[in-house]
């Protein structure tokens, strides 16, 4: 049965290098249909601040670039400790009664379909925010500069808000099964040296899954940098760059969404292609360095290499 498992090899191989041919034709297909912005404007793309359509025909990417870090780095913020401590308790402390059924009912949050959560934005956490959270950040945090200007609910941090919502299934579910992976060795090694439950959680369990909570983080974070309807609808969609929280603002993805189906031109149309292309850029240089990062800090474990 030599041939069979030739063919086999072969069949797997082939399938593996469509996977990465799909990539490779993604970005070629949208770096032609970007090239008249990119014959245009080159690199001044990356780093003009003005997207103005008529009469100008100005377009670039920074405030959509700001607007999608921020709102991304800062529902990662939110996000990881809230998913870590859920992981943490299920995998830990839960009572086995309780483990499935809240296991369960975090991967069906993960189901929702964004738009879900873009309504419930608009309609639970844009009036909560405007009228008590954002006025009392204002007045007792304004001094910072991160919680200036007028509330108006419609803004940076109520579209981060909603993004830390929908990635914390995502993170959870993942850290989880990568705590529950983690030997029983490992841990009663730990509590027979003496270590507290804290002791163990933070020497023992974590250091071992820390390559999988990277990897939980790591899709967090691609599904918030790409996120559309739900951003959409609660970040304020004003083509400028936050001077803080409370600024509306705009993304990548959600600049596509409202602006593609009304370009004003060819010229326009391919800005917005280009834009595309510069986030799937980002993402991916994004994911690179989680798997650097990864591959520098390995723990070592037993039958590893010296």
């Amino acid at each position: 049965m030599v041939w069979g498992n030739r063919l086999f090899a072969g069949i797997t191989g082939l399938t593996a290098a469509g996977v990465v041919g799909v990539l490779v034709a993604l970005v070629a297909v949208l770096a032609y249909t970007a090239r008249s912005t990119l014959e245009r404007f080159g690199l001044r793309f990356l780093f003009t601040t003005v997207w103005e359509p008529a009469p100008l025909n100005v377009y670039g990417i920074v405030p959509f670039v700001v607007g999608t870090l921020t709102t991304s780095l800062l529902a990662l913020l939110i996000s990881i400790p809230v998913s870590i401590g859920a992981a943490i308790f299920i995998t830990q402390h839960a009572p086995p009664w309780l483990r499935l059924p809240v296991g369960q009912l975090i991967e069906l949050l993960a189901a929702i379909p964004s738009i879900v959560f873009g309504f419930w934005g608009l309609i639970v956490l844009v009036p909560l925010m405007r009228y008590h959270i954002e006025p009392a950040l204002g007045r007792y945090l304004g001094w910072t500069g991160l919680f200036s200007g007028t509330p108006i609910g419609l803004d940076v941090l109520t579209a981060s808000l909603v993004l830390s919502v929908m990635t914390i299934p995502t993170i959870t579910a993942i850290t989880r099964d990568s705590i529950a992976a983690v030997p029983t060795s490992q841990k009663e090694a730990a509590i027979g040296l003496g270590a507290t439950e804290w002791e163990v959680t933070r020497r023992a369990v974590l250091p071992y899954a820390r390559g999988g909570i990277v990897a939980a983080v790591g899709l967090g974070l691609g599904r918030a940098l790409g996120e559309t309807m739900a951003v959409t609808l609660v970040i304020g969609n004003r083509n400028q760059i936050p001077d803080s929280l409370f600024s509306q603002g705009q993304t990548i993805a959600s600049l596509i969404a409202n602006q593609f189906a009304e370009a004003s031109g060819p010229l326009e149309l391919s800005a917005l292609v280009e834009a595309g292309l510069v986030l799937l850029l980002i993402t991916l240089a994004i994911n690179l360095g989680a798997r650097a990062f990864l591959a520098r800090s390995k723990v070592p474990r037993a039958g590893d290499d010296a």
